[in-house]
Parts: structure tokens; C-alpha cells; sequence
């Protein structure tokens, strides 16, 4: 028997490869469901945009991988769940508050424990939250990256041309006056450019790159 006092066994810790061991040297494996955080905190996310997810885990604790791991993350549009330990959830707070700063995040602690603490909040207040309280640093860490809006099927119809004028112009101009004259200028739609300009935005905050044309 294979007994995990964190979690679902195989899920973040060696359990695979106890697993891949017996399944080679005959035995039948078996699972008896037990709590998993990862579900836990999507149960209590909110996350409307997604469907589905993709589990990450932990990151890479060396810098460059780990800078590579989160930023392939953050440029996924999806839902992402994440874990990390609380010597290094402070630092992964302020990564997510300068990469993606408008993201949602909802972060789970101690999850089904006497301390447990969730709350859901954009990632730039996320570093000020854990600092209000020296306790909200302590214990287990789930975060769910929320999945960024889609955008919509009026936003996508625009024209080449008129991507590019809006583009241009939001790098220059607060986003509602940059709509207004992109609308001015190409006869577009305001509310598709505003859509649009919002997906865009959210996409580079996130570290990826701009929707497609």
C-alpha cells in the first residue's frame, strides 16, 4: 500500500514510479480515490472562461527553468493549476504580479485544514495579500491561474488592417481612447475593437504572444 499524506499519491511526488515498479514486476495496481487539491481548488475558483486544464505542479526550483516553466504557463490562454511551498510562494506572487498582473488567480492554503484560506483576486494585488498577513504565508499552496476570456466572434472578424490600426494606437493611447479612434478611422465596430483590445492586452500581460489576426 502507497499512502501520500499531501494529496492524491503520483500527483507531484514519486508515486509514478512506485507505480510503473509494481505494474513491471506483475502486480496489479489499484487506486483508492483520496483528496486531491488540485480539484479542490478548481471547485472553488470561478473560473468561468475555462474548460479544462492543464496541471503543472511544481516549478523548477533553478531560476532559468523555472523563469521558462511560468512563462509557458502564463502564455497558455487555458486554466492552470499550480502548487508551491511556502518558502517560495512570496517570490512566485511577485513573478505573477510583473508577468501577468491582470491575470485572475485564485489561491488555495491548507486546503480542508483548520487554516484553510482561499481567495481569488487579479495576480498584481496577489504580493500585498500575502503580505497583510504573515500567517497567509504558512502551509500548502494551490493556485489557479484563471484561463483568459476568449474573444469574440466579432473581435476575431476584423480586418487585417484594422488590427493593425488599433494595435498601433493602443501602444500609444490610453485603451478606450485607442478604440474610439480606431472605430473613427476604419468604421469598425467599437464593441469588437474594445473586445479585441481587451483580449490582446491580456494575452502580451500574460506573456504571450498577440491573437492571432
Amino acid at each position: 500500500a502507497y499512502v501520500s499524506d499531501a494529496g492524491t499519491p503520483a500527483v507531484s511526488d514519486p508515486g509514478a514510479v512506485l507505480v510503473s515498479e509494481a505494474a513491471a514486476a506483475g502486480y496489479k495496481v489499484v487506486p483508492i480515490p483520496g483528496p486531491s487539491s488540485a480539484l479542490a481548488a478548481l471547485s472553488v475558483a470561478g473560473d468561468t472562461a475555462g474548460a479544462g486544464f492543464r496541471f503543472v505542479g511544481f516549478l523548477p526550483a533553478k531560476g532559468g527553468e523555472r523563469r521558462s516553466a511560468l512563462a509557458a504557463a502564463l502564455a497558455d490562454a487555458a486554466t492552470q493549476v499550480l502548487f508551491e511551498a511556502p518558502h517560495r510562494i512570496t517570490a512566485l506572487a511577485a513573478e505573477l504580479a510583473v508577468a501577468a498582473p491582470a491575470r485572475c488567480v485564485t489561491l488555495a492554503r491548507e486546503l480542508t485544514k483548520q487554516f484553510e484560506t482561499i481567495v481569488t483576486v487579479p495576480a498584481a494585488d496577489l504580493p500585498r495579500w500575502l503580505a497583510e498577513d504573515d500567517n497567509r504565508q504558512r502551509g500548502e499552496f494551490v493556485l489557479v491561474l484563471h484561463a483568459l476570456p476568449a474573444v469574440p466572434a466579432a473581435a476575431e472578424a476584423l480586418s487585417p488592417a484594422t488590427l493593425q490600426a488599433l494595435r498601433v494606437l493602443l501602444r500609444e493611447l490610453p485603451l478606450k481612447q485607442a478604440v474610439a479612434l480606431a472605430a473613427e478611422i476604419t468604421g469598425a465596430p467599437r464593441n469588437a475593437l474594445y473586445q479585441r483590445a481587451l483580449a490582446d492586452r491580456g494575452a502580451a500581460e500574460s506573456g504571450g504572444a498577440e491573437a492571432p489576426a
